[in-house]
């Protein structure tokens, strides 16, 4: 795996578990509309809707880098819609990016020919 397509996934990584957390935030910030007078819905929504579209943009470039399948990409795209999505797309990515390091280093070891 090259440096770019890395820091690629790296980026998509770091953006899905905040873009989960500001989707729970904006639910909870939405039911405590309806039910009391806190209404911070514009806020949570400003910052759900910046962390959603840098995962969109983060999401392509490290589908175009990683040449995914598309089922795997639209698992990715699919994981940031659902509300705790974001969490195992950051757990799913981090394993990945673990599986390249070994792979990597085993084949600079000559290990494996892949």
């Amino acid at each position: 795996m090259d440096i770019k397509t890395a820091t690629a996934l790296r980026r998509l990584r770091l953006v899905s578990a905040p873009e989960a957390v500001s989707f729970l935030l904006l639910l909870t910030c939405s039911v405590l509309k309806r039910t009391t007078d806190f209404n911070a819905v514009p806020v949570m929504g400003s910052i759900h809707g910046v962390l959603f579209i840098l995962y969109v943009i983060f999401w392509a470039d490290a589908w175009n880098r990683t040449k995914w399948s598309t089922g795997t990409g639209l698992l990715y795209f699919v994981l940031s819609v659902l509300p705790t999505g974001g969490f195992f797309a950051e757990r799913k990515l981090k394993r990945e990016a673990e599986d390249a390091v070994i792979a990597s280093r085993a084949r600079k070891e000559g290990i494996v020919n892949a």
